[in-house]
C-alpha cells in the first residue's frame, strides 16, 4: 500500500494546522474519470472503502440480516445520509483546469455495500462537473481529500485511476506520485518561514498541498 501522507502532516505542518488535526477515518479509494464521446472530462465516479471502526459506528442502529448483510433500504438510507453530510465539504472532490477551481454538481448514482468478511463499507457516487473540460485546451487536475484531515484518503494499488472511455489521441490520464520525503521536508521548511495567517495560493488549502493528484493533459 502507498504510505499514508496525512499521518505525516503533524510533523510537516508544524504550527500551520491545529494541534488536533489528525485523521479519525481511513478510506482506500479508486477514482474513475468520466469521458464523453467527444473526449471531454465530464466528472468523476469515486469508490471509497472505509475502515472497520468506521463501519461499526456507521451501522450502529441498523439491524443486520441473517447472513450478516444489511437491507437495500438500510444501505440507501446510509448512503443518503453520507452524501448529505458531504455536501458542505464539496464531497471532497476538487477539480482544477489550468490551475483554476472548477464547480461541480450534485452527486448522482450513490450506492453502498457492506463486506461481511472484511466488515467494511464501500461508498460509490458520481460527481459531475458543471462545465465539461477539454484536455486538449489545458491541464485537468483532480484531487480527492478532506481539507480538515478528519478522513485520510489513500489510493489503492490495484487500478487506482480508471477512465470511462478512451481519451483523445496524444492525451494521458495518470495518477501523479505522492509527495516523497524530500518534498515533505521542502514543504516543512517553506511553512516554517510563514506565519499562522498564511494560506496557499490560488485558493488552495493545506490539504491540497499533500493530496495525490490525478492529471489529464495532452501534448501539443
Amino acid at each position: 500500500m502507498l504510505k499514508r501522507v496525512v499521518l505525516l502532516l503533524g510533523f510537516v505542518l508544524l504550527q500551520a494546522l491545529p494541534a488536533a488535526a489528525h485523521p479519525h477515518v481511513w478510506a482506500d479509494m479508486r477514482s474513475q474519470l468520466l469521458i464523453s464521446d467527444d473526449g471531454m472530462v465530464t466528472g468523476v465516479r469515486v469508490q471509497w472503502t472505509t475502515d472497520k471502526a468506521y463501519a461499526l459506528d456507521a451501522l450502529d442502529g441498523f439491524t443486520p440480516l441473517a447472513d450478516g448483510t444489511y437491507s437495500a433500504e438500510d444501505m440507501k438510507k446510509l448512503t443518503d445520509e453520507n452524501l448529505d453530510a458531504l455536501k458542505d465539504y464539496g464531497y471532497f472532490i476538487f477539480f482544477r483546469f489550468n490551475g483554476a477551481p472548477q464547480k461541480i454538481g450534485a452527486p448522482v448514482e450513490g450506492a453502498q455495500t457492506y463486506d461481511t468478511t472484511e466488515k467494511q463499507l464501500t461508498l460509490y457516487f458520481t460527481v459531475p462537473l458543471e462545465t465539461s473540460l477539454d484536455p486538449r485546451k489545458g491541464i485537468i487536475d483532480l484531487k480527492v481529500y478532506d481539507p480538515e484531515f478528519y478522513i485520510d484518503f489513500e489510493y489503492i494499488d490495484d487500478k487506482p485511476l480508471l477512465i470511462s472511455k478512451a481519451i483523445p489521441p496524444g492525451c494521458t490520464a495518470e495518477l501523479l506520485p505522492i509527495v516523497g520525503d524530500a518534498g515533505l521536508q521542502q514543504t516543512k521548511d517553506m511553512l516554517a518561514t510563514k506565519d499562522k495567517s498564511w494560506k496557499p495560493e490560488n485558493g488552495e488549502d493545506f490539504g491540497s498541498l499533500f493530496a495525490q493528484a490525478a492529471e489529464v493533459k495532452c501534448t501539443p
